[in-house]
């Protein structure tokens, strides 16, 4: 095991675990895996008192929040079902989670997450989410570089392409901070709680 400890004030942050991309193919975890485990570390959060961050990606309807720079997989169209963006409901109904919403890849980026932290406490945090390689790992990288204590929970994540998912557990990860499965968190969690 490759944690080491979870500070006083941490918190769990999930990523973009809502309906449209909950639903899409994923590996090496299909969604509902990656939405049962990432629920049973919020519960076990919120039983501690530790903040629970629910972060969702969104955009208005005429697409205008939207990143618009261009890249080589050309425009992106964003016509999005109705509900899509909505947090599944395993994890959502608890008053007392934050809500964070994203028009980018990081949760950082443009958003208030970075001050709904500080005003907590919290030093420390625990990712999940989908995709791994894109908005897991580049909040991973923000949270780095804004001084957090980062632990990845490499099995309350997944990705559409599971060579890109591999990549970021194994390469990019270490470099951010510490890996562990869901199991070895709460097992840490109950130790430095108790």
């Amino acid at each position: 095991m490759s944690l080491t400890t979870l500070d006083p004030r941490t918190a769990l942050v999930a990523i973009d675990l809502q309906n449209g991309i909950v639903a899409m193919p994923t590996q090496p975890y299909p969604g509902p895996e990656v939405v049962a485990r990432t629920a049973g570390l919020a519960d076990a959060f919120r039983s501690h008192g530790l903040p629970v961050v629910l972060v969702r990606v969104s955009f208005a309807p005429d697409g205008a929040d939207a990143v618009p720079g261009r890249t080589e997989r050309g425009p992106r169209g964003l016509a999005f079902p109705e509900g899509w963006d909505v947090v599944v409901g395993e994890l959502s109904g608890h008053a007392g989670d934050v809500r964070v919403t994203k028009h980018n890849w990081s949760a950082f980026h443009g958003t208030d997450l970075d001050v709904q932290l500080r005003r907590r406490g919290v030093t420390q945090i625990v990712l999940a989410g989908i995709a791994t390689s894109i908005g897991v790992e580049s909040t991973a990288r923000d949270a780095y570089a804004h001084g957090y204590h980062v632990t990845l929970a490499t099995d309350a994540m997944a990705d559409a392409d599971a060579e890109a998912h591999a990549n970021s557990v194994e390469r990019i990860f270490p470099r951010l901070g510490e890996t562990g499965t869901t199991a070895e968190i709460l097992e840490l969690l109950a130790k430095t709680r108790d």
